[in-house]
């Protein structure tokens, strides 16, 4: 109804773009406006001011050959004061601004190698930014920001760097667990040594309460028993012990000690049976 009384509404965020007889006129502030349709005046379309967003998908190759899918953001709007120029200048703005992503792009991202792409992914946006923003500003629009929000390798590139990950984890995980063992053996051994350091003191202690006991008892026998000698005391307390052992060993059901003839008298007692039983076996063959 507005249009037919040549009067029309201009939202917020928004410019429109008069056009006399086809001629480009003025560009209209958002409010109402009065277009008279007979002198020739028209809206040739509406131009939005507010933020837009575009995403680019962008495959390319690093330096060290493999292929990887950028994602790029790019935030942009038309310039209030250059709405003729963005209205006019570009017939499909998205492709534009894709074209320049793309050039910039596979023109930054083959000098680095996969790992440096992922370092230095601000400044791969950077570039595409400050070309974005010499190209299109001619066209009337102002390049708001740009975002490198992904960086993705082939899924079989993606998987390998996985397993390196993976394998120098469990290679950290290797060394401080061997580095654990290694401090649990250390303490064992220095546990084990104060163990038998102490043993020994027992032992060496035991003994000598042993000797210090014996020699109590062969004075005191000899004070007590006169004409006995040192060694006769000795034999009787070796005979009693050995006695007493013997009877320990039969008190028990399950023993397995067994005593055998050991020490140098032992050796010879031995030789002598030999020679004997070799006497003995050759009278026997000479009758």
């Amino acid at each position: 109804m507005g249009q037919a009384f040549g009067c029309i509404q201009v939202d917020q965020s928004t410019v429109a773009i008069k056009e006399t007889f086809g001629k480009f006129d003025d560009v209209l502030e958002p409010g109402c406006h009065c277009l008279p349709w007979c002198l020739g005046s028209q809206v040739a379309g509406h131009l939005s001011l507010r933020v837009q967003q575009l995403d680019v998908r962008c495959e390319t190759k690093t330096k060290d050959n493999v292929f990887v899918t950028v994602v790029a953001s790019i935030q942009y709007r038309a310039l209030a004061e250059k709405a003729s120029d963005a209205f006019y200048k570009l017939t499909n703005t998205r492709s534009q601004i894709q074209s320049y992503v793309f050039d910039v792009i596979r023109a930054s991202v083959p000098k680095l190698d996969l790992d440096s792409t992922f370092e230095q992914k601000n400044d791969i946006a950077k570039a595409v930014e400050d070309e974005l923003e010499k190209a299109m500003s001619a066209y009337g629009f102002e390049i708001v920001q740009t975002l490198i929000v992904d960086i993705e390798p082939d899924e079989h590139v993606k998987r390998a760097m996985n397993e390196i990950n993976a394998a120098a984890r469990m290679r950290v995980a290797a060394n401080e667990k061997a580095e654990a063992e290694k401090i649990l053996q250390i303490k064992r051994a220095e546990g084990d040594a104060e163990s038998k350091y102490l043993a020994g003191l027992g032992i060496a202690r035991q003994r000598q309460a042993i000797v210090d006991g014996l020699r109590d008892s062969v004075l005191a026998f000899a004070e007590n028993v006169p004409g006995t000698t040192s060694k006769d005391v000795m034999d009787m307390v070796l005979v009693t012990q050995y006695f007493d052992t013997m009877k320990e060993i039969g008190a028990a059901s399950k023993s397995s000690a067994v005593f055998i003839p050991h020490g140098p008298g032992a050796v010879r007692d031995i030789a002598s049976q030999i020679r004997e039983g070799l006497l003995q076996g050759n009278m026997s063959m000479a009758r």
